[in-house]
């Protein structure tokens, strides 16, 4: 009887603390020798690693993103009757010099602007009617010429300018963007109404931009080479 109330209490015990605790009986009336009773409570479920669906969120978080750029980006471009390359090369024949960006406005403004490096570095910023292609505004950014001059020599030995780059994207979809990335090997990245790509400054050639991965990247660098 002694040996029952005994491992009674150390199960309960046990249901309460967690873990594996070892029962000893004691001998009974008859000289029975004591014997082991092990009891163990299973762990607590909610501590259970949780990565793999923490990481099928943020893929689905991720595409989620991605769907909602490529919803704005079509509402941009609705009604945009001039292309992007359209508005680079009326803002390059107003102001001469290289063009670095082209953004169509998402105001609803329906205004290109272009963002042209003269020689010197000094940045000029260039509104372009998306609508009838006219030149509406050309001011200098009084900023620091750094920038400029940054994005001048990052170009130096492309082949593949703006204009271009843009025509090139305009296969993926209307383009809504278009600029110079510098962050690791320079290529032009292009937001169009079906994602984001990259454009390498002397291939010429269309891959998809990934933020986090320098995979496209190295890519449009041995394209390049």
């Amino acid at each position: 009887m002694k040996r029952n109330i005994v491992l009674a209490t150390v199960a309960a015990a046990a249901l309460i603390g967690g873990g594996t605790v070892a029962a000893y009986a004691g001998s009974g009336d008859d000289g029975a020798s004591p014997r082991q009773s092990d009891v163990r409570v299973a762990d607590d479920r909610d501590d259970a690693p949780k990565d793999d669906t923490d990481d099928r969120d943020d893929a689905q978080d991720d595409r989620d993103d991605a769907r909602d750029d490529r919803e704005e980006a079509a509402a941009q471009a609705r009604g945009a009757d001039v292309t992007a390359a359209e508005a680079i090369a009326a803002a390059l024949e107003r102001t001469p010099g290289t063009a670095v960006s082209a953004e169509l406005d998402d105001d609803g403004s329906r205004v290109w602007e272009v963002t042209v490096v003269k020689a010197d570095g000094t940045e000029h910023d260039v509104r372009v009617s998306a609508g009838d292609g006219k030149v509406l505004s050309d001011r200098r950014d009084d900023d620091d010429d750094d920038d400029g001059r940054r994005d001048l020599a990052a170009l130096k030995g492309s082949t593949v300018d703006a204009r271009e780059a843009a025509e090139a994207a305009a296969a993926k979809g209307t383009v809504v963007e278009i600029d110079l990335d510098d962050d690791g090997p320079a290529v032009w990245k292009a937001e169009t109404t079906k994602g984001e790509w990259n454009v390498g400054l002397k291939s010429g050639a269309v891959t998809a931009h990934h933020d986090d991965a320098g995979q496209d990247d190295d890519r449009n660098d041995r394209d390049d080479d």
